[in-house]
């Protein structure tokens, strides 16, 4: 057993459920998936580190102004203030369609609470479908 279905099958509470198990019942409706997009938000945001790529550019675009690039400066400001919040806005799209492939992913976000597994039976939505 991987390090990754290790950790899925501790952190899910169940013990009988790994990733690959998770996305066959995923796949027959057997389970359905809650992603909390708030916490998926914070989550993304401390997965790829997003505030200090965010100060970075920010600071680039400063760095632009400073040398004459007025216009170009302002755009990457913006962009580095605009692109975490986009990132962040779709975090809960961008979970519910790696899950079904990143064992990693499914293990850490059900570890941290973002991930919740129903096993009612209930039909999971064809759009939510890794």
């Amino acid at each position: 057993m991987t390090r990754s279905a290790t950790n899925a099958r501790a952190a899910s509470g169940d013990p009988g459920l790994t990733h690959a198990e998770f996305v066959a019942a995923w796949r027959e409706g057997r389970v359905a998936v809650a992603v909390d997009a708030t916490a998926a938000a914070a989550f993304l945001s401390a997965r790829l580190l997003l505030p200090f790529v965010a100060v970075a550019i920010i600071g680039a675009g400063i760095a632009l102004v400073f040398w004459g690039w007025i216009w170009t400066g302002i755009a990457v400001g913006t962009a580095g203030i605009a692109a975490p919040r986009l990132i962040k806005r779709g975090a809960r799209r961008f979970i519910l369609s790696q899950i079904g492939t990143d064992a990693d992913l499914y293990a850490a976000g059900v570890t941290a609470g973002v991930i919740g597994v129903v096993h009612d039976g209930a039909r999971a939505r064809p759009d939510e479908m890794p």
